[in-house]
């Protein structure tokens, strides 16, 4: 049995997301700040049939990151897919005129820091197993800068450049490496972005592994 890793579990977007490739069978590594959290929800999935670990890290400490994926594997077994999709803090979208360099140390750790360790440490498992998928999960400042949110729209666009060179880069090893671009807030009830449509988008985005950048609405929404 394989393992996802969701990376910044929450209820909304990370808990619908273990909810579908658990049903597919995987196993699942919940890895947030919050260790109450992560527990709580592991819970909930066990409630549900699959079985989960929450594992404590933030985002912004790569070797606290790269830890928690370590445990992670050694107790639920080779990561198959890495989903990295925390959610930004309100801090990185200040108007690009009000932004200094120190306002950005936070998003490039966020964005750019974070995706790098977390993908160097689940590299080896996916090459032993001999396929694997990377999911990035970013906001529409990933694909249309905003001016008033100068620290996501600059980070993502350095993570979305790492992501698509890990796409061309990998893709002749089998491990497909792709990104979810969601336009505005997810909103529960959205034909597009329910949380489990954008699950199902995300399982549909593994199983097909077609391509680098996915929309799940339009821009302009």
């Amino acid at each position: 049995m394989t393992t996802i890793a969701v990376i910044g579990a929450g209820p909304g977007l990370g808990a619908a997301v273990a909810r579908r490739f658990g049903r597919e069978g995987f196993d699942v590594a919940l890895v947030s700040r919050s260790r109450e959290r992560t527990g709580a929800l592991a819970a909930d999935l066990a409630d549900a049939g699959v079985t989960a670990r929450g594992f404590a890290a933030d985002v912004r400490d790569p070797e606290a990151l790269a830890a928690a994926l370590d445990t992670a594997q050694a107790k639920l077994g080779p990561i198959e897919v890495l989903q990295y999709s925390p959610v930004p803090q309100p801090e990185f979208m200040l108007p690009v005129l009000e932004t200094t360099h120190n306002d950005l140390v936070g998003p490039v750790e966020f964005s750019v820091y974070g995706p790098v360790a977390a993908v160097r440490q689940v590299l080896p498992g996916m090459r032993a197993l001999g396929r694997g998928t990377v999911l990035f999960v970013n906001g529409g400042t990933a694909a249309v800068p905003h001016p008033d949110r100068a620290g996501t729209s600059i980070a993502f666009a350095a993570e979305s450049a790492y992501g698509h060179l890990l796409h061309d880069a990998l893709a002749g090893e089998g491990i497909h490496v792709a990104q979810l671009v969601i336009p505005g807030a997810i909103v529960p009830g959205h034909p597009r972005k329910d949380p489990a449509v954008l699950a199902d988008t995300l399982w549909d985005m593994h199983r097909t592994r077609h391509g680098y950048r996915h929309y799940a609405d339009d821009l302009d929404s």
